[in-house]
């Protein structure tokens, strides 16, 4: 994996390689790349997956198996931006299979514990209309909702 530009790395207790594994199936653009292991030098057992290197949807991550010492917050989100209802859907079901979390406002958890916004492109146009009334009604729609529903914001902003 090039060196250059950022990485991030998300804290696992043991669940790296699964969760590499997941989100490679999830995005398009996604591969799955080198595998450590832990020696007899620890602290994991040796041979166990200490990280593993992956892309998802043209971003670079390593999945490390830290421990159960820190876990993921909604301090930290990955905004996911959509063409279409199709996609959104698309994200929002695979993302909170398998007991992830939907939450407000297009944001959701998944099985990880990790913090996904699925966001249709169209609503920061919308929400940021030099038209307060427009903007107003948008936000006002979108606050009720969980998974964003295009249609009904796209109604909302035209005053239906």
């Amino acid at each position: 994996m090039p060196t250059d530009g950022f990485t991030t790395c998300l804290w696992f207790d043991g669940q790296a390689e699964e969760a590499a594994d997941f989100y490679v199936s999830v995005f398009k653009n996604s591969r799955l790349g080198r595998v450590g292991r832990y020696t007899d030098a620890g602290p994991g057992p040796a041979g166990s997956v200490m990280a593993v290197e992956f892309v998802a949807n043209g971003q670079k991550f390593v999945a490390l198996n830290g421990g159960p010492q820190f876990t993921f917050s909604e301090a930290i989100s990955f905004q996911i931006f959509c063409d279409d209802q199709d996609e959104v859907d698309h994200y929002w079901n695979r993302l909170t299979e398998g007991g992830g979390e939907p939450g407000p406002c297009g944001w959701l958890k998944d099985r990880y514990g990790l913090s996904w916004q699925v966001v249709p492109a169209r609503l920061i146009e919308l929400i940021s209309d030099p038209d307060p009334e427009k903007a107003a009604r948008t936000t006002q729609v979108m606050m009720t909702m969980s998974k964003l529903d295009i249609a009904a914001l796209e109604k909302a902003y035209a005053g239906g």
